[in-house]
């Protein structure tokens, strides 16, 4: 048996830092056009201090492209309704981030069909042959249920890590059972209605005995029997409800088959390229300070770029 340290993955969700940027950054910044660029700015402080700290060799950074073109939205189209959408400003913002990216040599994940949460889904699925285990930098929480063995989920604001043995603690279910917990509960972050009346506690009981969604609507009448206040009324709520807790499932589960493009070079950090990390850079008029530290971090030399050719 191979017990040797399995090589890591990270797998950055980048639309919750690029997002986490425009709202806490003052729009003080401008590119070269006037535009807002407070989200590329702070975006690249988030890359910069992942870099710097971890050293990684493999990398992929998954966006979200899939805004209203999900195949989720095909199997229930109020999903994510409930979100305003995002302005032009932060449109132009996230464009510059994938720039910023390829530029830097880290491989970029974006799909029409399938979000990032899928295709980071899909490449530690991938990956797990090859020898990796993924660290999943994010802190949202429908992403833990990819989690097993030696895999890592990491809020990096906060400098919190944790692994499959430590959702529990976090959630009240299984690594494995979040997406049936999220379909019972629902989600408002992505207007997923769930089952009405099925609450937080009452859904980690139910799965705490049956264990999945199936075996409970499998075994829905034994549910007056527990011990669990309010037995009855879930059991004819789920009775009701089944139909829509299983579409919530769909909803809720992370694909784990969504492309990824060539990933046979198992998402190594690639070659930056000094003149498109310039020009970034000029366009996104980032400081001198900033501009070192990227070319560094990515083993540019500096100086030489701010010679004129």
């Amino acid at each position: 048996m191979n017990d040797a340290p399995r090589t890591p993955l990270y797998l950055v969700d980048a639309s919750l830092y690029v997002f986490r940027a425009w709202h806490s950054i003052p729009d003080d910044f401008q590119d070269a056009e006037g535009w807002p660029s407070n989200a590329v700015h702070g975006f690249a402080r988030f890359l910069l201090e992942l870099i710097e700290r971890e050293k990684p060799r493999h990398i992929a950074i998954a966006f979200d492209e899939a805004l209203d073109s999900c195949f989720r939205n095909a199997l229930y189209p109020a999903y994510k309704a409930n979100r305003e959408p995002a302005p032009d400003a932060l449109k132009r913002q996230f464009g510059h981030c994938k720039a910023l990216c390829s530029a830097l040599g880290l491989p970029v994940l974006a799909d029409v069909q399938y979000e990032a949460d899928d295709l980071i889904g899909s490449a530690i699925v991938a990956m797990r042959g090859h020898g990796y285990r993924g660290v999943i930098v994010s802190a949202d929480k429908d992403l833990s249920q990819l989690l097993v063995d030696s895999d890592e989920q990491w809020d990096f604001a906060r400098g919190v890590r944790w692994t499959a043995d430590g959702v529990p603690a976090r959630q009240g279910v299984l690594a494995r059972q979040v997406a049936d917990y999220l379909a019972l509960t629902g989600d408002a972050v992505d207007n997923i209605p769930g089952v009405p009346g099925i609450g937080a506690k009452t859904a980690a009981a139910l799965l705490g005995h049956f264990d999945t969604l199936d075996a409970l609507l499998a075994r829905v009448e034994e549910v007056p029997f527990l011990r669990l206040r309010g037995a009855a009324s879930a059991a004819a709520r789920l009775r009701e409800h089944r139909a829509q807790a299983l579409l919530c499932r769909q909803l809720t589960t992370i694909a784990v088959d969504a492309p990824l493009g060539d990933s046979s070079g198992h998402f190594v950090r690639g070659q930056a390229d000094a003149a498109n990390l310039q020009a970034l850079c000029d366009r996104l008029r980032f400081g001198p300070m900033t501009r070192r530290r990227l070319f560094d971090a990515v083993g540019l030399d500096f100086a030489a770029s701010q010679v004129p050719s």
